[in-house]
């Protein structure tokens, strides 16, 4: 093919036209084959979790395998879409052009394919063990957040800031996942040493059990009262330690500092505050003044 039938081809009028409609008619399937995989693929994450069979998946297997499926169904569309329409563009160029094309596309994937092949076969890893699922709070290197998707290439978490961090499945070595066992808090209480311990440490104790018996929801072991940890120049220091469920430890640690603040202001019990003493000795001299 020489460059002036080159030319005519691809600057004809009509030849321009009819590959402007392929083209926009091969976007407008790739954008309903989304749409509708997208729709059934919820519609089978649906099924799963509202699903009692014993082969079913539980809710969050199910939600954190529908994100995979959805980032498959996007690579597989993308691919295939782009793979019509470079023929609709260029099928008809001469094969010593094709080649020189598939060439520099063969060097460029070359160049990205080991991160790729390493974020894959990393992603798989993730799955199948079950390292974490869709909705986690998790650990994951300098990121810590709720997990928002799981790709075969990258993992979406957003972290408490509100920022979204788009993480390569590949660079993921250590993890941490705050949300397969109930989280640890801590309460500490500062008291007068004027006050009866005995009677502070019995007083908190039924407050923690009221407590718990108040938020069986979120706390579903005992909460205990560690007793005396530490003594200071004008506090006692009595500390608190419960367990919640996974995202919950912040509220019930907070809600339940709260209550203890209201009973021992309800008993009368003193906190510890800065004073302020004066000797007979400083004030006899200072009338003498």
């Amino acid at each position: 093919m020489n460059m002036e039938s080159f030319v005519n081809m691809y600057f004809n009028s009509d030849t321009i036209i009819s590959k402007i409609i392929q083209i926009i008619f091969v976007m407008i399937a790739m954008y309903f084959a989304i749409k509708m995989g997208k729709h059934l693929i919820k519609k089978f994450v649906e099924r799963q979790v509202a699903s009692s069979a014993m082969l079913s998946l539980d809710s969050q297997r199910a939600k954190t395998l529908g994100e995979v499926l959805k980032s498959v169904l996007n690579y597989s569309v993308y691919f295939m879409g782009i793979a019509i329409i470079v023929s609709i563009l260029f099928g008809e160029i001469s094969s010593t052009f094709t080649f020189t094309f598939a060439s520099i596309g063969g060097i460029a994937v070359g160049l990205g394919a080991q991160s790729l092949i390493k974020d894959l076969i990393n992603g798989f890893f993730i799955l199948f063990e079950n390292q974490f699922g869709v909705g986690d709070h998790v650990t994951l290197g300098n990121f810590n957040g709720i997990v928002k998707s799981i790709g075969i290439r990258t993992t979406v978490i957003i972290d408490f800031t509100g920022d979204i961090n788009f993480i390569p499945n590949g660079s993921i070595i250590g993890v941490t996942n705050h949300s397969r066992n109930d989280i640890r808090f801590a309460v500490d209480v500062n008291i007068s040493y004027e006050e009866n311990i005995e009677k502070v440490i019995s007083i908190i104790e039924i407050t923690c059990n009221d407590f718990k018996s108040k938020n069986e929801e979120y706390i579903s072991v005992p909460i205990e009262v560690s007793g005396v940890t530490a003594l200071g120049t004008s506090s006692v220091t009595i500390r608190v330690v419960g367990k919640a469920k996974p995202l919950s430890q912040w509220k019930m640690e907070n809600e339940l500092r709260k209550e203890i603040k209201l009973t021992l202001d309800k008993n009368k019990i003193e906190m510890p505050y800065p004073k302020t003493q004066l000797s007979n000795e400083s004030i006899g001299k200072d009338d003498k003044k």
